[in-house]
């Protein structure tokens, strides 16, 4: 099961194997799948990955 992570007001899906997170749970859950299984990524499905802003990264 993907992780539900409430951010500001927004609501993010986050894969449990590689950590991207996603705005869909659907795309969340795809990843997470798709992690388990091939031990990697998939270019298709990450492309759809959310980006951390610049303030949530530490200097």
């Amino acid at each position: 099961m993907v992780q539900v992570i409430k951010n500001k007001d927004k609501i993010l899906y986050q894969c449990e194997e590689c950590g991207f997170k996603y705005a869909k749970k659907e795309i969340a859950e795809k990843c997470q799948a798709w992690c388990k299984e091939h031990k990697s990524c998939n270019l298709d499905i990450i492309k759809y990955a959310i980006k951390d802003s610049v303030e949530n990264k530490e200097n």
